[in-house]
């Protein structure tokens, strides 16, 4: 959320990252296509002097000016624009931002194999790949002599539970750390929208759907978030915290995820994400949430942030 996508005030940027540093945060993680490359660069200008300080990631493969994709041509092109980006030598954990049907996963690990060797990368991860491909991974490296996938970043929620099916199971048998994004599922579990009335059309939740064809606050899914929202409120109450502190407290319960990314665009967001760090859930307070929420379910089963590469039209339908 820094920079064009989200606070366009690079020295606010820094002071919010500074204010995580100085609260005990020390993992960043970030993306090339985060606001076309902005973001890295305000990383960059916050980790200046304390670089040592925090385990950096960022992520390859989405549209960027110049290219995209997981070859290797891309890949060692455009990790020297992050490391430049992010004004150091290093990238402690780099991760491939999607998994890619065009490109062999043996060209893949190679280029980051040799990256790893080069000191450019310390080690490598994955963002959102399905369970069978981290697998087909693990394989990969092991029969070829290459690096591996360390861990891997999945979306997980109280709305999106779907990776305690396999994924996570696949992290623990193969000791990956499972690095989980959008706890909050992208602004829902706040406790900032409460009606249909509440959703700012400048708002996360509203720019986030007009990226993916649009956002109606009557469809179904929508007005079963909201009635799910207020049940989780009472079930916050009942705890003694607030929604949001549920919402990380939650996926940090698991025994599989190493951490929970936040997305902070404010100083007030980081200061209310902050305050669910020594958050612990009750064997009620979690029995509640299972039987509201079954383990394993995802409320939207068709959300289109994470859905596969494989299930957009391009890639299913015979061209020509």
């Amino acid at each position: 959320m820094f920079g064009a996508m989200g606070n366009r005030d690079h020295d606010e940027c820094v002071r919010i990252i500074h204010a995580a540093l100085d609260a005990g945060i020390n993992f960043i993680d970030t993306a090339d296509v985060y606001s076309q490359g902005e973001s890295e660069e305000i990383v960059g200008k916050a980790l200046k002097g304390r670089r040592d300080q925090v385990v950096l990631a960022t992520k390859y493969f989405a549209p960027m000016p110049e290219g995209s994709g997981a070859s290797r041509r891309w890949i060692v092109s455009e990790v020297e624009r992050s490391l430049r980006r992010l004004q150091t030598d290093h990238i402690d954990l780099y991760q491939q931002h999607r998994f890619s049907p065009d490109t062999a996963m043996e060209e893949t690990l190679g280029a980051l194999t040799d990256l790893v060797r080069q000191g450019k990368v310390r080690m490598l991860g994955c963002s959102t790949f399905p369970p069978e491909r981290t697998v087909e991974s693990h394989w990969i490296a092991d029969r070829l002599g290459l690096e591996r996938f360390r861990c891997e970043q999945p979306p997980y929620s109280l709305f999106r539970r779907g990776i305690e099916r396999s994924l996570l199971p696949t992290c623990r048998r193969y000791g990956m750390g499972a690095i989980v994004w959008s706890p909050l599922d992208g602004g829902w579990l706040s406790g900032r929208y409460r009606s249909a009335d509440d959703f700012d059309p400048k708002g996360r939740i509203v720019q986030l759907a007009n990226r993916f064809g649009g956002f109606d606050p009557e469809a179904e899914v929508n007005r079963r978030k909201l009635e799910l929202v207020g049940e989780l409120e009472k079930i916050a109450s009942e705890a003694g915290m607030p929604l949001v502190d549920l919402a990380h407290a939650f996926v940090l319960e698991h025994p599989d995820v190493t951490s929970a990314i936040i997305g902070p665009r404010t100083m007030e967001q980081l200061q209310s994400s902050l305050g669910a760090v020594d958050r612990r859930l009750d064997a009620s307070t979690l029995d509640a949430i299972d039987e509201l929420l079954p383990p394993g379910l995802d409320v939207n089963p068709h959300d289109p942030s994470s859905a596969p590469i494989e299930l957009g039209a391009s890639y299913r339908r015979r061209r020509g």
